[in-house]
């Protein structure tokens, strides 16, 4: 292959609603960081391992994304163009030259690490590249939150097999790891051959941020494809993104979705738990339900935000896929050869399908809601009108034994003055057990007439 290039496009969220105007996600420069380790360890540039001095959300080494704001521009390089990162010598006597392109596109760092021999006349085989050493721009060492693509371009004869040759490069990319690179498209791009695969990671095939997206372009008929793809380079950039986000965005809304069903199942568990109180003894149940009480509001609570952010997802995935479809009109007008019917199909059919799901998911999912606002109220109902009924009882019992020990209290003043008055002989001989025990009666008496009051009330 002569004119050979391999280029690396890696996206990294940066932003999100929770975050307040000025501030980034968790390891928001993880991208960044990740691409300077490559420096280090494989990619010998010198102006890669110094790649922070060259971006503007850097400031004396450490990083400080609030220099971004106010910037009228996607670049994140301080010169506002894309950085020379110099050459590295090979085995075989030529050179590497690279060059690296960031940006910040909305919410999102977005890199362009690309990567030629220093003439374009220079043949490149499957053997010679492993010079590029393509192993350390997988997933596994970058590391970029949304996802990233591959993409290699090369020029070969009329006669050439590029079939053959693509799986052969698409092999190769990921050597020595546990990728394993299926093809999923293949059609033509500006006049090239281009063969579409996923390199999926065995160990999380469903995480797009741990499989790598690899476009071979192959140009057979010497066809001005290098000079339309820089024609179309923003819509291919941005294009990319909106593919990842669309990945991205509906893994998490499958997981948020999960995540809704198991606190579902637990609130299937809780009414069984329910209906079981419900024959228990009004001690038993009043305590039951307090305990109930206590657990359903959060898990109410997170299956709220299970939905609002499926509903997000929801709109996330469909503003996404209308950023896409514009990029792909765009590149269509310019390559007007060619249809980009595979592409085509992605928004028609897989996007369609994945944002159905998540619309399915969110009607499923809406009706647990409203149960688990009722079943609250139910348990709410019940609590307070056991939790009333008590505090009636309770009341009932004072204002008894507040009549009954009144009424004794003064029946016991009244024999106590009295009882001499009393012509009994047992009373005259016994004075202080009869008025005790006369006002134990009065007090047992009058217990009963407070007893009857409340009865009546």
């Amino acid at each position: 292959m002569k004119n050979f290039s391999l280029s690396l496009y890696a996206f990294h969220l940066c932003h999100t609603l929770t975050e307040l105007p000025g501030e980034v996600v968790t390891n928001a420069n993880l991208l960044w960081e990740n691409l300077v380790k490559v420096g280090e360890t494989s990619l010998n540039f010198v102006e890669l391992k110094d790649l922070r001095s060259n971006l503007i959300c850097y400031q004396n080494g450490e990083y400080n994304p609030k220099r971004e704001q106010g910037r009228k521009t996607e670049w994140l390089s301080v010169s506002g163009k894309d950085v020379d990162l110099g050459s590295l010598p090979t085995t075989e006597g030529f050179k590497i030259n690279a060059n690296l392109q960031p940006f910040l596109l909305n919410d999102t760092y977005a890199v362009d690490l690309t990567l030629f021999p220093e003439s374009p006349n220079i043949p490149i085989d499957i053997p010679q590249l492993q010079h590029f050493k393509p192993s350390s721009l997988l997933p596994s060492h970058i590391q970029a939150s949304l996802g990233q693509t591959l993409l290699i371009y090369g020029e070969v004869d009329p006669t050439e097999d590029c079939d053959t040759l693509a799986e052969k490069l698409a092999i190769a990319l990921v050597a020595g790891t546990n990728l394993n690179p299926v093809r999923s498209q293949q059609g033509e791009l500006f006049g090239s051959f281009l063969f579409e695969y996923q390199a999926l990671d065995a160990d999380k095939p469903d995480n797009p941020a741990k499989q790598s997206h690899i476009l071979i372009l192959i140009n057979n008929s010497q066809a001005a494809t290098a000079t339309l793809a820089v024609k179309a380079y923003d819509w291919l950039l941005n294009l990319l993104c909106s593919y990842h986000k669309i990945l991205y965005i509906y893994q998490l809304a499958r997981q948020r979705y999960r995540e809704a069903r198991t606190i579902y199942s637990d609130l299937e568990n809780k009414i069984k738990e329910f209906n079981n109180l419900i024959s228990k003894n009004k001690t038993q149940q009043l305590s039951g339900l307090k305990s109930l009480m206590g657990e359903i509001p959060q898990k109410n609570f997170d299956y709220t935000r299970c939905l609002q952010d499926l509903q997000t997802h929801h709109t996330a995935i469909t503003t996404n896929i209308t950023n896409y479809r514009i990029c792909l009109e765009k590149i269509q007008t310019i390559d007007s050869g060619n249809s980009l019917q595979s592409w085509q199909d992605f928004i028609n059919k897989d996007c369609k399908k994945w944002q159905e799901q998540i619309q399915t998911d969110i009607n499923y999912l809406t009706p647990g809601k409203e149960l688990f606002g009722q079943f609250v109220d139910t348990i709410r109902g019940i609590v307070e009108t056991g939790q009333a009924e008590r505090d009636r009882s309770l009341e009932n019992k004072i204002q008894v034994l507040g009549i009954g020990f009144g009424g004794g209290a003064i029946a016991s003043g009244v024999f106590t003055t009295h009882i001499d008055k009393i012509n009994l002989p047992l009373i005259h001989k016994h004075p202080l057990y009869a008025s005790l025990t006369l006002s134990i009666i009065a007090t047992l008496i009058f217990i009963a007439l407070g007893w009857l009051i409340t009865k009546r009330k």
